[in-house]
């Protein structure tokens, strides 16, 4: 059996952490690379060096390149009075890409989870509750995912934030285009749970 070099070894396992790539995708990924010019190869590799550099908002936690984010720049946004709670970055992304929020947002890193370590001091929660107050926040929109550890983060969320914030949570259910026979118990009774008038 042939005993490839210690180089393409280390290569795979490293795109192995990938999500999604397993070690097939990876060594099919370091063998197109083999073929690739010097240049390509040292710019890919400075592009991935340079995300250790990477900054995160001071204010919602969000990636940017300076203390504060595009988004928190935004007066109209600052001035909105309205503040998006989600799990992580690309939970951001998702509800920007469809252009409806125009709030602010705080990314809070995870949620609760007692067994895995996870408190309120580690998603830093006391910051969070001051920013509502400082901030004049009147509307918070609780946008994390449905499940155990969401809905206990959520329940904990709400009882921290003054009585005088309107606490909402974005609604679960039925995705558009989506067939009743084809969906999971929990997603038919977040559907349902989340009825509104017709």
């Amino acid at each position: 059996m042939i005993q490839l070099p210690e180089v393409i070894k280390n290569a795979v396992e490293a795109l192995t952490r990938l999500p999604g790539v397993g070690e097939k995708t990876a060594f099919r990924m370091v063998m197109s690379m083999t073929n690739w010019k010097n240049s390509e190869l040292v710019s890919v590799g400075s592009a991935l060096a340079s995300l250790q550099h990477l900054k995160l908002c001071r204010e919602c936690g969000m990636f940017s390149d300076a203390d504060l984010c595009s988004i928190c720049l935004e007066e109209q946004r600052q001035s909105a009075g309205i503040l998006c709670i989600v799990e992580n970055a690309s939970d951001l992304m998702a509800i920007e890409k469809s252009g409806h929020f125009k709030g602010l947002y705080h990314i809070l890193g995870g949620v609760l989870n007692p067994l895995l370590g996870v408190g309120p001091d580690e998603l830093k929660l006391d910051e969070l509750k001051l920013k509502v107050v400082t901030k004049n926040i009147q509307e918070i929109i609780l946008a994390l995912n449905p499940s155990v550890e969401g809905d206990a983060t959520c329940s904990y969320l709400k009882s921290i934030f003054p009585q005088s914030v309107n606490i909402e949570r974005i609604g679960f259910g039925v995705p558009i285009g989506g067939s009743l026979e084809y969906l999971d118990p929990m997603t038919i009774t977040k559907a349902l749970e989340n009825k509104k008038r017709f």
